[in-house]
């Protein structure tokens, strides 16, 4: 077992640091064609096969509930940025593909916030941003431990 106060200390550390980053690298939306959240809809979207991803992948990706995952889609297809039709595989699933809108706003979105992205992530270097990479899946990856 770790010492429990460095394990508190390490926590708070990664979460300041995951706020903080979030807030700046938030302010790339600001002026955007899109919204963060539909940029994270479209993150997954067109990084699927066909630029199709069933809504409950799209949602275990997103921190937010389903329900509003499936209302956040509702509106981008609204604004002409994807479609959703049934799930053939899934008869209470739905698919949600990229128009060439939706493909194009995010492309715009993506350049910019992926630059902010890398000049924020500078401050590391090429082994320490593998490493953050390996420790953070690590902690995505373990179980909850018992207790």
């Amino acid at each position: 077992m770790n010492d429990r106060r460095l394990a508190v200390e390490a926590w708070e550390s990664l979460f300041r640091a995951q706020h903080e980053l979030f807030a700046d690298l938030g302010r790339d939306f600001t002026d955007a064609p899109l919204q963060q959240g539909e940029y994270d809809v479209l993150l997954t979207v067109t990084r699927a096969p066909g630029m199709t991803a069933r809504l409950r992948d799209i949602t275990r990706f997103m921190l937010v509930s389903q329900p509003s995952v499936s209302r956040l889609v509702d509106r981008m297809v609204a604004r002409g940025y994807v479609t959703k039709c049934p799930d053939p595989d899934d008869g209470r699933g739905s698919l949600v593909r990229a128009t060439e809108a939706g493909a194009r706003a995010f492309r715009e979105v993506a350049r910019v916030h992926a630059a902010h992205i890398a000049a924020r992530m500078s401050a590391l270097t090429e082994d320490e941003l593998t490493q953050l990479r390996e420790l953070t899946t690590k902690l995505r990856t373990a179980g909850t431990p018992a207790g």
